[in-house]
């Protein structure tokens, strides 16, 4: 093997990492510097370990992963994902690029289209977006693949809320508890678990893990026979719920209304918007990672920061884990799709009091029934 070259052996691939000793995450007052090849090693650990001990049978769900896959591949399992890469490591002061593409200069990207010169094992998925056009996205089968998008210089992994099955019916709900200026983890924390207790009180299981930064995620296995834009329109009539039920949320669009609360960005669910998957790192100082947990860890947790590439492993071990066992805790999210029917309930009737949609992002076709697209401030000022 070239001196600039490792190899690693992940599910019965060899799958070659250039620049191994690239230093991505540079050294912080908590966590080592942690190199390329940490990266493709963690990934290749998350991507097989995790699964259900001494099973192995599909999922309870149509197009759901095996239960014996790992906590990563069932996370991207047969999803339309897009790459976050970042080739020269992450440094403060570094640029990601927009999805708009506007910075030519950013030193890292958003890879939508499959790299040309993929391995034959790479399988792909066609979407279309907002704009009409389209593109063939990697749609994860096996672990090998993820490595691989690590010698890429993939860091985050954003797979679209859809299996390549059926691309136009999500069967993912996904509730970001994003803190606003003046708020933070402890204020999602306190907001996640009247979230839970919300959605059981309608049947519902959702799974949290961290964001990787200071907020939490939930994700809610749902039944594919939905639109996006209903999924969105459930994501509103839930947040919409949550703030009546405490105080200290929002559904606030505009930054300039949302005040210290902690934002449910509805606008996730929106064609074409993603979120981190369960076990990406994030590219912040220390390689955080977006990091799937229990309900009592969620309820225990203090900093979120304990989460991250030099950890994260050891609990999908044999061991590790909230219950000694292991096991990724969200192992059984494919076991149960819900029905949105509840949240849509909500949404039309909230509706019929004059709550009707919100804002969609600045960058998405006008969509019928939306508001306008303008900061309340500006609409003021502007002549009747």
């Amino acid at each position: 093997m070239a001196n600039d070259a490792a190899e690693i052996e992940v599910a019965g691939r060899a799958v070659r990492v250039s620049s191994p000793d690239r230093v991505i995450f540079e050294a912080t007052d908590r966590t080592p510097p942690v190199t390329k090849l940490d990266v493709a090693r963690y990934y290749a650990a998350v991507a097989t370990l995790g699964g259900r001990p001494g099973e192995s049978r599909p999922a309870a769900v149509a197009g759901g992963a095996p239960s014996d896959v790992g906590g990563l591949l069932r996370a991207l399992w047969h999803r339309p994902t897009t790459l976050e890469r970042w080739p020269r490591g992450v440094r403060e002061g570094m640029v990601l690029a927009t999805r708009q593409g506007h910075e030519r200069d950013a030193d890292a990207f958003y890879q939508k289209r499959v790299p040309s010169g993929a391995p034959g094992y790479v399988e792909t998925a066609t979407i279309a977006f907002p704009s009409g056009r389209t593109a063939d996205e990697i749609a994860p089968t096996e672990p090998a693949v993820p490595v691989w998008a690590a010698h890429m210089g993939t860091i985050v992994f954003h797979p679209w809320p859809v299996r390549r099955e059926d691309v136009e019916h999500p069967d993912e709900l996904r509730i970001d508890l994003d803190p606003q200026p003046g708020t933070d983890f402890a204020d999602a924390r306190r907001v996640a678990m009247v979230a839970r207790d919300l959605l059981e009180e309608v049947g519902i299981r959702g799974f949290p893990k961290t964001s990787g930064n200071r907020g939490i995620h939930v994700f809610v296995r749902i039944e594919p026979r939905w639109t996006f834009t209903d999924v969105r329109h459930a994501a509103i009539a839930f947040g919409r719920e949550l703030g009546r039920r405490i105080d200290g949320v929002t559904t606030a669009w505009w930054k300039e209304e949302r005040g210290e609360a902690i934002f449910v960005d509805y606008n996730q669910n929106a064609r074409d918007r993603t979120i981190a998957s369960a076990y990406s790192i994030r590219p912040k100082p220390g390689a955080p990672v977006s990091t799937p947990l229990t309900w009592d860890e969620v309820a225990e947790l203090d900093d979120p920061r304990a989460f991250h590439v030099g950890t994260v492993p050891a609990r999908l071990e044999p061991g590790g884990g909230p219950h000694g066992d292991g096991v990724d805790p969200w192992a059984e999210i494919d076991d149960v799709a819900h029905s949105l029917e509840p949240l849509l309930a909500w949404y039309q009737r909230d509706e019929d009091e004059g709550l009707g949609d919100l804002p969609y992002p600045p960058e998405h076709p006008k969509m019928a029934g939306e508001p306008r697209r303008v900061q309340p401030s500006r609409a003021r000022k502007e002549p009747d």
